[in-house]
């Protein structure tokens, strides 16, 4: 009789990481990167692409675990953190990046969208960013990256509640940044301009300059700039072209009004 117990499976050696907003756009690049990288990666999106997206990356030879979630809602973000808590592992990376936008007059859009980008764009990054950080300080260890915008550096007319929820977050990721740096911790703001995604017309503005992505930056190029930030444990980093970085610089110098204008300009929904 074989009285053997059976082996402990060896429980995995690379890093964990948490992706929020995975399922498509700049999210799942970088969860791609993280993969390549040698990441076991905590994927969340709100459709059954989610769980398709864990399937790829698990094709690079990681670990994927997909959580279906809207993390607008308080509870959402409270059992993807239990999720993440339950591996039994510790969190090396956490990727902020599910957002939403919503295009059009302030007037004309309905409440209840506002609230909801509010409540994703700026109340699970903060509730999400609480759970992270208090679980990473005591290791003294851990990077976490924030998908912010180059719509944080201006007025954003026609995506009115948009542009503020991104300044938020990039001011935010700086200030918590001071605090936790002396722990071992690095917070890294991405500021994308314009990427190629459905993001705009997710938003209804595929009536507007933004509807046409053979404009705008790589997605890919985008995500892979944010990443290589986080590592090099950079504050900030504007993701895109060389034009998309020319264009955040000068928007320090340029009058509000004048930046508010322009905006007003490109995000007009056709009559």
């Amino acid at each position: 009789m074989n009285t053997e117990r059976p082996a402990t499976p060896t429980p995995p050696t690379r890093p964990l990481a948490l992706v929020t907003g995975a399922s498509n756009g700049i999210g799942l690049e970088i969860a791609r990167d993280l993969a390549r990288r040698g990441h076991d990666v905590v994927v969340t999106g709100r459709s059954p692409r989610t769980d398709e997206v864990a399937d790829e990356l698990r094709s690079l030879g990681v670990d994927a675990y997909p959580v279906r979630a809207d993390l607008a809602d308080y509870d959402a973000v409270e059992a993807l953190w239990k999720t993440t808590t339950e591996l039994g592992r510790p969190l090396e990376v956490a990727v902020l990046n599910a957002g939403i936008g919503v295009g059009g007059a302030f007037a004309d859009v309905d409440l209840a969208e506002d609230l909801k980008l509010i409540d994703l764009n700026v109340k699970s990054v903060v509730h999400l960013a609480k759970r992270v950080v208090v679980d990473m300080i005591p290791r003294k260890r851990g990077r976490i990256l924030m998908t912010s915008s180059i719509s944080a550096t201006q007025p954003t007319p026609y995506e009115t509640t948009y542009g503020p929820s991104r300044a938020f977050v990039y001011m935010f990721a700086e200030s918590l940044r001071a605090e936790v740096l002396e722990h071992g911790i690095t917070v890294t703001a991405l500021l994308p301009g314009a990427t190629d995604s459905d993001f705009h017309v997710r938003a209804g503005m595929g009536d507007t300059k933004f509807g046409d992505n053979s404009w705008k930056n790589d997605k890919r190029d985008v995500a892979r700039q944010g990443v290589d930030a986080m590592f090099a444990g950079k504050d900030h980093v504007v993701g895109g072209s060389r034009a998309t970085k020319r264009k955040a610089f000068l928007n320090r110098f340029y009058p509000e009004r004048v930046k508010a204008t322009r905006q007003a300009r490109e995000a007009r929904p056709s009559d």
